[in-house]
């Protein structure tokens, strides 16, 4: 390893297995950017900067493409069953290091160690479950109607793919595009956020270790992605692009892909409902109501943004909600007891103080929480918002933070209406203990992902994605893996 690296301050008694590399990974080394910029990286539960990493600009994001084009054929032509065996070996280095990474996600991203625990622990999942995919990307074989010959269909990697990653679940979003590219015969190119690039690093750093070879995983932080990102899509040895973030940068992504149509996969913006029907179990919707809202403090794409509940239970599950919200632990999410760590940064606090500013302002009641809390780091405590009006900012935004809107409904088409009165349809929540109504509600409202009587929808082996302006393609499951490949059909006749 080469260039300067990064050693976190041990915590919980727990030293790193290696100091943290902080420049760019292009093909078989770590280097710095040519210009000797650097980006600071800052812990969020107090505003100091924890370190810096190498500042990528367009020659280093064409550097990497070089890398990953030269290691692509190689790659592809690597047995499955070879492929599989370094997955799995990711699989094991990682869950071998959860403590040490789950401390390294606290600190750059601020969530508390817990939750942090929990995303190694699915980050880690999408090597096992690729690398278990990876020996099964099943090919077709049929007659044609005519007679005449017969259809062979085989998937082939797509090529060097671009992929970009958000600074919400750092580890968990890069082994979610890195592992089925990888599974499929594909090199890539990965530009983590610049928030939280330490822990993008550290895991490009343990595949290494685990078998990686040079030039099929490279990693290019940059302050200037719009750049960066452009001069690779336009590239013509780059074939593919997944992005994680915002609708907004979406779009923006899907405007340069398609000057040279590029196959893109996006997982954009969420606004999910979650609906509780009266006849619903009351302290199972309030313990499933507190994982979709509060896993990583309501920084994440799933997390239940509007509560509709139905008036019959609307009462008590607000004071329940109240009750378990209120008896959290805000602090440093690096420390053992915290439950809600800190927001990403102090924009994401300003604009959680406007949305909750203003449904206030229009008629809706705090009933916990509801004002920035004061001091060092970027924190907001866990708030609930009663009786939410129409027309308020935090029905048609992503609050992205630890904010419950609740509005009462009379009627399930009520609900259903105000569901999918949304540009979003990634996931959605219904709490009922009529399964048979459940599921029909489930089956009308837009979206990608349903979870029934449970608040948390993601799984390495399910297929994770939204409709409308959510997104586009699959991540997980079988169809993450075919997102990284394209058919190709051969007429033979024998």
């Amino acid at each position: 390893m080469t260039g300067t690296t990064y050693t976190p301050p041990p915590a919980h008694g727990r030293d790193g297995p290696f100091a943290i590399p902080t420049g760019l990974l292009i093909g078989e080394q770590w280097m710095e950017a040519a210009s000797g910029a650097r980006i600071d990286v800052d812990d969020p539960a107090n505003g100091s900067i924890l370190t810096s990493v190498a500042d990528g600009d367009i020659a280093e994001g064409i550097a990497a493409v070089d890398a990953a084009a030269a290691a692509a054929a190689d790659w592809a032509a690597t047995a499955p069953r070879k492929r599989a065996d370094i997955l799995l070996a990711c699989f094991h280095a990682m869950m071998a290091e959860q403590e040490w990474l789950a401390q390294l996600i606290s600190l750059e991203n601020g969530k508390a160690l817990s939750d942090a625990r929990g995303e190694v622990a699915y980050a880690a999942e999408f090597f096992r479950w690729y690398a278990e995919e990876a020996v099964r990307i099943n090919g077709e074989l049929g007659i044609s109607p005519s007679g005449g010959n017969r259809i062979l269909v085989q998937y082939q990697p797509i090529g060097v793919s671009l992929l970009i990653t958000p600074w919400n679940f750092p580890a968990a979003m890069a082994t979610r595009k890195i592992a089925p590219a990888l599974a499929a015969g594909c090199t890539c190119i990965l530009k983590p956020a610049a928030e939280t690039p330490l822990t993008a690093l550290a895991v490009a750093e343990i595949m290494r270790r685990a078998g990686v070879p040079a030039g099929v995983v490279n990693v290019v932080n940059t302050s200037k992605p719009g750049p960066v990102c452009s001069a690779i899509l336009h590239d013509p040895r780059v074939r593919k692009l997944s992005f994680t973030g915002s609708t907004q940068v979406g779009r923006l992504l899907l405007r340069e892909a398609a000057d040279s149509v590029v196959s893109s996969s996006m997982e954009l913006g969420g606004n999910a409902p979650f609906i509780v029907l009266d006849d619903a179990d009351l302290d199972a919707a309030v313990e499933g109501a507190m994982i979709a809202k509060m896993r990583n403090a309501g920084e994440a794409c799933t997390a239940a943004n509007r509560f509709y509940v139905q008036r019959g239970i609307h009462d008590a599950f607000v004071a329940k909600l109240v009750e378990k919200m209120g008896a959290m632990k805000v602090g440093p999410g690096i420390e053992a007891a915290t439950q809600c760590g800190a927001m990403i940064n102090r924009k994401a606090v300003d604009k959680i103080v406007w949305l909750v500013g203003d449904a206030v302002g229009k008629g809706a009641e705090v009933r916990l929480g509801g004002q920035a809390i004061e001091g060092d780091g970027y924190f907001y405590p866990p708030s609930v918002i009663a009786n939410v009006q129409p027309g308020s900012e935090i029905l048609d935004n992503e609050v992205f933070g630890p904010v419950a809107a609740v509005i009462p409904f009379d009627d399930p088409e009520e609900a259903i209406a105000l569901a999918n009165a949304t540009e979003y349809g990634l996931a959605a929540y219904v709490y009922s203990e009529n399964l048979k109504t459940a599921l029909k509600i489930a089956d009308r409202i837009e979206c990608g992902m349903v979870a029934v009587n449970r608040g948390l929808v993601s799984d390495a082996a399910a297929p994770f994605g939204g409709v409308k302006q959510s997104g586009l393609g699959r991540e997980g499951s079988h169809h993450g893996l075919i997102e990284y490949c394209e058919a190709k059909y051969i007429a033979v006749s024998w």
